[in-house]
């Protein structure tokens, strides 16, 4: 299986009227429905790295029917009542911490966490029939990039186990920003940078990684870190495959750009 990195956008934007303008939508929208495609065959599962679930440890959901978790606030009733009532899989949980167990890495389970919408609101536009078994993995709290990097990596035998791993964030995120006129060329040149880092070798792609705080514009692009970090966890888990650009366009006026590992 190949591994992408997607950005899931703002909020529930694709299913409520939020005024972004609709040709922004269209663009984002039509990019995430077509992360379906990008697997050579239908994966066993989900594996999704969200931007919006840290932990003291990687913990993974256990669920098997895991409920929707409307993790944003302020937006219009009907934002929700949205639904994607993927199934759970249990026994890909089980696998990933016996994976990092192996690794030496400590982990938790939490049988009641539900779906964020770094998850479901991506994957409803991926696989809007629910019809595939997904769970979620935490980052850990602290955000180190090297140790997300090495998180990535002792999940690399899951893509020989048809498993679809779905790093979801954002390459540029900071709200205090959002809308305003001045903020794109700051997002044109992070992503600029990332764009270079991310398609060189996979040893110096993640060496740029582990000091993007250097990059121009970093901490403007990501005051916080945490929607950049599911990067890391992809790049990782790419192991020595190379990335493509998978989307590269502005949404509200910003860069953002998704990033596919192991397409052939």
């Amino acid at each position: 299986m190949p591994v992408v990195f997607i950005p899931h956008g703002g909020g529930p934007w694709p299913f409520v009227e939020m005024g972004f303008p609709r040709e922004d939508i269209d663009r984002l929208a039509g990019y995430l429905r077509s992360v379906r495609s990008v697997p050579p065959r239908p994966p066993r599962a989900l594996l999704v790295v969200s931007a919006h679930w840290e932990e003291p440890v990687p913990t993974v959901m256990t669920a098997e029917r895991p409920p929707i978790l409307y993790d944003y606030y302020g937006f219009p009733p009907e934002s929700y009542t949205i639904q994607w009532p993927a199934p759970g899989a249990p026994d890909l949980a089980t696998r990933v911490r016996e994976l990092f167990t192996a690794a030496g890495i400590a982990t938790a389970s939490d049988p009641s966490r539900g779906y964020d919408h770094g998850a479901f609101i991506p994957l409803k536009l991926a696989y809007p029939n629910a019809d595939v078994p997904a769970i979620q993995l935490s980052l850990k709290r602290g955000l180190d990039p090297a140790e997300h990097i090495a998180l990535g990596r002792v999940l690399q035998p899951l893509r020989d186990e048809d498993v679809f791993i779905i790093g979801s964030g954002m390459t540029f995120h900071n709200l205090r920003v959002f809308r305003d006129p001045r903020a794109a060329p700051v997002a044109e040149m992070f992503d600029g940078w990332l764009r270079e880092s991310m398609t060189l070798d996979a040893d110096s792609r993640n060496a740029r990684l582990k000091q993007w705080e250097s990059a121009p514009a970093a901490r403007t692009a990501h005051p916080r870190e945490e929607h950049l970090i599911p990067l890391m966890v992809a790049a990782g888990a790419a192991g020595d495959d190379r990335a493509v650009v998978g989307f590269n366009d502005t949404f509200t006026g910003l860069r953002l750009s998704a990033y596919h590992f192991g397409i052939n």
